[in-house]
């Protein structure tokens, strides 16, 4: 006996008092099951990227009905929870995408391109790599970008790999990337046309950092940045980076 307040309670009876419907029984929890073709489209459909609600809406245009597939939608969201989760770091690792307007974009404008792989996402902490090229306007096209769980040689070999796929293995005459050993290996084994050079924007960034133990470093720093961002010609830098020492 338990006193809840304005209700004692004598019994619980924990099993069904009832009959239940004929029609209805099979969706009881302990009836429902995942069978192993269901489990392994579920697994491919959340590593497409799809939505558990369309992946069970699927299922259910393949059954005509949601009674004849002998499982809810909860129980789809639950494996997704349960089991695919827990495979962590083995689950998740890389996913790249590019489209037709990228891949006519590349023919255009992918003489010279720009990798750039400096922004992290903060919820599954997976790194942005996106392809950029320059249009006749001068504007930023994308031509192609992936997440990557990991930023070593074969990351990237598989990265470059993909990419190149997708522009019918033509790779551009030059590429921009930051001071990265694991991109510099990739690209000279996936790559080996290219010409490879880092992204000046990358590389003044880490000069306030290099200089701030010289006296005088801020108008050092003001000196190179103006012999930098404002030689036209390489003959110009040269001439200009002499005079600054």
């Amino acid at each position: 006996m338990k006193d809840v307040g304005l209700w004692t309670i004598f019994k619980v009876v924990l099993n069904h008092s009832h009959l239940c419907c004929p029609d209805q029984v099979e969706m009881l929890k302990q009836h429902r099951e995942l069978s192993m073709f269901v489990r392994r489209t579920i697994k491919t459909h959340e590593e497409a990227g799809i939505r558990p609600s369309k992946t069970y809406q699927s299922f259910v245009a393949t059954a005509d009905s949601h009674r004849e597939l002998g499982f809810i939608e909860k129980d789809v969201m639950n494996y997704i929870t349960r089991e695919l989760n827990l495979e962590g770091d083995h689950y998740i690792k890389h996913a790249f995408w590019a489209d037709v307007r990228s891949r006519a974009a590349f023919d255009y404008f992918g003489n010279v391109v720009s990798f750039d792989n400096t922004y992290n996402t903060n919820r599954y902490n997976l790194v942005l790599g996106s392809f950029v090229g320059m249009n006749h306007h001068g504007q930023s096209t994308l031509l192609g970008c992936a997440l990557m769980k990991n930023e070593d040689i074969q990351s990237f070999k598989w990265l470059f790999e993909c990419w190149l796929r997708c522009m019918r293995g033509k790779a551009p005459k030059g590429i921009l990337t930051d001071q990265c050993a694991s991109i510099q290996r990739a690209i000279e084994l996936w790559m080996p046309t290219t010409i490879h050079r880092w992204c000046i924007w990358h590389i003044m960034k880490k000069i306030p950092s290099k200089l701030n133990g010289y006296k005088g470093h801020n108008e050092i720093e003001q000196d190179m940045s103006h012999v930098v961002w404002n030689s036209n010609t390489k003959e110009a830098f040269d001439r200009n980076w002499i005079d600054l020492f």
